[in-house]
């Protein structure tokens, strides 16, 4: 079975990627010690031969704590009570996640505050300078005295 990432040209085949079942935490009564329903998908990023360079990088960045040190994707999913919702969750996830990263970022272009939203700014300061200005204890001549 292949794994083709909508709106993008990376494909991950299922080779690739390595399921394990586990028992779930949560609900399912007396069935919940009895099945292993929750699912560790594993995916090794940095040896994936059907990801681009720059897309590993950023798929890197956006898994976290996620990523093992030696460059595997770890996806638990135990949302569901089958076996089967949760496999397709934590597969669904993992194209959610390449096609996050597949996705390049948009350069963020510098911009420099208007003449009209400094002078605002100013104002704003001058104004609550008064207003603080006004609580102040107002000395009077014969304090002195």
């Amino acid at each position: 079975m292949v794994m083709t990432v909508k709106r993008s040209t990376e494909v991950v085949s299922q080779k690739e990627i390595r399921l394990d079942f586990i028992r779930a935490s949560g609900p399912g009564g007396q069935h919940v010690n009895k099945v292993a329903t929750a699912v560790l998908l594993r995916f090794d990023v940095l040896r994936s031969p059907s990801l681009a360079e720059e897309t590993k990088q950023r798929l890197v960045r956006l898994a976290g704590k996620r990523m093992t040190s030696d460059g595997t994707l770890v996806i638990k999913a135990d949302r569901y009570r089958t076996q089967e919702r949760n496999r397709q969750d934590a597969i669904d996830r993992l194209i959610q996640l390449i096609q996050k990263a597949s996705k390049k970022p948009k350069r963020r272009i510098k911009t420099r505050p208007s003449a009209a939203s400094r002078e605002r700014r100013l104002a704003g300061k001058q104004h609550r300078s008064r207003k603080k200005k006004l609580r102040r204890v107002v000395k009077s001549d014969r304090d002195h005295q």
